[in-house]
């Protein structure tokens, strides 16, 4: 497991956040592709519906955006959070 999640807060919250800390550390560039949301469950060891309901939040909230059928990639302007 990549990172180590507190089970008592909002694990989905949580992995949202993982991938903000990257973005901002530039580990995902704006316009790169960012993990899908089977490749994030695993590596962080949640289930697939807990990192599809973080990347639907990062969606709502201007990280990223998503290409059907291609994946999910940083967005070009970021939020100023």
């Amino acid at each position: 497991m990549g990172e180590d999640l507190d089970r008592t807060r909002a694990v989905w919250r949580q992995v949202a956040q993982v991938v903000i800390a990257r973005i901002k550390d530039g580990t995902y560039p704006p316009g790169s592709r960012v993990p899908s949301t089977l490749e994030l469950a695993t590596e962080l060891g949640v289930a697939s519906s807990t990192s599809q309901k973080a990347l639907a939040y990062l969606r709502r909230e201007g990280w990223v955006r998503g290409e059907t059928g291609i994946g999910t990639f940083v967005a070009d302007d970021l939020p100023n959070n």
